[in-house]
């Protein structure tokens, strides 16, 4: 036990730890602002880097772009109403019409708060209930991952207004858009039209930065005349009874991002996209309606996918299965490093599990040190004049969209996405749900593919596979309950019961 304990109080004792720690947390948090420099990216540079380091050192400093990346993500979402990550696409529904009316500060200020409460209750998961939640994830089949993609599909009707037939409609665009490159069962070219250059498929960050970014500044130039609005960053930290009224929604949206993060696969993505469907059907009463500023849609997804980073580790360190794509690559530098992540590195070498749990709670306290700070500096990006700053979007997107892979093509699709995202945007069209198809098209694709395999192609024994099992008829009943809840019959019967 005293063993056990000391190696958990290293990260805290060595100032060299605590400084790597702290590096990677504000080099994440910007790394994540930047929209198409994704957390994963960030990670995989840094494992070339680390070779040859002490993996207690690659350890802490991977933890701390971890937390930083996933969190700065959100800071373009307000300022600029680009996500600089998939998680943070719920949080650019509420947070950039925040700053539309000049709360751009107190929006940053309130997302750094909840993300932080949110990570920590993710680690607490993390140190108690690992066995037990990774237990779970184990018991989801590919029939199970079918209807959550589904289930998350249809969510498009809590991120597109009133109108769910739109939703729909942008939610299957996204999936066929999704579905463009070599098939992933048979490697079958699929809607390539002979083209070599859509075989490895249309990046999901090319279509993110261009949707949102590129579609943005050209909606904003019917506004070129407005003047930019000055920014309220006098009272940045929310106050003690505001923290109070939402600390319910924080602690319920946490749980799910915990429970979804462990799913292998899920990550912070459909965590967030849940946390906010959550958030809109259990709020009641909002100050503000959800997608014109709301702060429960601030709330929701912040705390969600921050939860989930702890959520993604249970496995990785339990099991040895990846929680996310971020997890995936920390597990090939766990190899590197002559670790094998599983059941045998708790039971061999449990002082690096606590070492690890020890290392994302130092994360978490800098990223509060650093996630309130320098808020005033960008707050300013917002009350720049529009000639000047939409530009600068344009080029910060086109530089984003190159650097996904040096691919110039990977711009085009960006300004082509980008005329498409304005089109629907004048004809009432989200373009959230159109990135939620893509991101969740392949999952959706594949987990069908493995469930009639199980099934050895028996329709029948698909389809009575959704009521045997426990777990599927508890996610089919609340994939149906979201369709029923969406329709103008729920509405009207809902109204006549207020």
């Amino acid at each position: 036990m005293s063993e056990v304990l000391g190696f958990f109080l290293i990260p805290w004792l060595d100032p060299y730890l605590l400084m790597l720690t702290a590096l990677g947390t504000l080099a994440g948090i910007y790394i994540g602002a930047i929209p198409g420099l994704s957390v994963t990216m960030a990670v995989s540079i840094l494992i070339s880097f680390t070779f040859k380091w002490d993996v207690n050192e690659a350890l802490a400093l991977i933890a701390g772009i971890y937390f930083g990346g996933v969190y700065g993500g959100s800071r373009s979402a307000i300022l600029l109403n680009i996500p600089g990550a998939p998680s943070a696409i719920a949080t650019a529904l509420d947070g950039y019409p925040m700053a539309k009316r000049g709360e751009a500060g107190q929006a940053i200020g309130l997302t750094t708060i909840v993300s932080v409460i949110g990570g920590f209750i993710g680690i607490i998961a993390l140190a108690l209930a690992a066995p037990a939640v990774s237990e779970l994830a184990l018991k989801f089949a590919p029939r199970d991952y079918l209807m959550l993609a589904l289930w998350g599909i249809l969510l498009v009707g809590s991120l597109s207004g009133d109108s769910l037939s739109k939703g729909i409609f942008a939610g299957a665009l996204g999936v066929l858009i999704g579905s463009v490159g070599l098939d992933p069962m048979t490697a079958e070219p699929r809607f390539t039209f002979g083209n070599l250059q859509l075989t490895a498929g249309i990046s999901y960050v090319a279509a993110m930065i261009g949707f949102f970014g590129v579609a943005e500044v050209l909606a904003q130039l019917h506004e070129l005349k407005l003047k930019a609005i000055k920014q309220n960053v006098s009272k940045i930290i929310p106050s003690w009874s505001r923290l109070r009224k939402h600390l319910p929604l924080t602690a319920r949206t946490s749980a799910i991002g915990v429970v979804v993060g462990a799913l292998p696969g899920a990550g912070g993505d459909i965590a967030a996209l849940m946390a906010y469907d959550h958030a809109k059907r259990s709020v009641k009463n909002p100050e503000v309606p959800f997608g014109e500023g709301a702060v429960e849609g601030l709330v929701a997804p912040e705390s969600a996918n921050n939860a989930a980073i702890g959520g993604a580790y249970i496995p990785m360190m339990t099991l040895g299965i990846p929680g996310d794509a971020v997890t995936a690559v920390i597990i090939g530098a766990m190899y590197i490093h002559g670790l094998k992540p599983g059941p045998l590195l708790m039971v061999e070498t449990p002082h690096l599990f606590w070492f690890t749990v020890g290392c994302l709670t130092l994360a978490n306290i800098f990223l509060l040190v650093f996630g309130l700070t320098g808020i005033k500096l960008f707050a300013k990006i917002v009350e720049t004049p529009k000639p000047i700053l939409l530009p600068l979007i344009l080029v910060l997107s086109a530089v984003g969209a190159y650097a996904i892979s040096n691919n110039p093509t990977d711009v085009y699709w960006m300004l082509g996405f980008g005329v498409l995202g304005y089109f629907l945007k004048m004809y009432g069209y989200q373009v959230g749900p159109v990135i939620l198809g893509i991101i969740l098209g392949p999952l959706m694709d594949r987990s069908y593919r493995q469930a009639m395999i199980s099934a050895e192609g028996n329709v029948g024994q698909f389809v009575g596979e959704f009521f045997t099992s426990p777990l599927s008829a508890i996610i089919l009943a609340a994939l149906t309950f979201t369709i029923v809840s969406q329709t103008a019959w729920w509405k009207r019967l809902r109204q006549r019961k207020a």
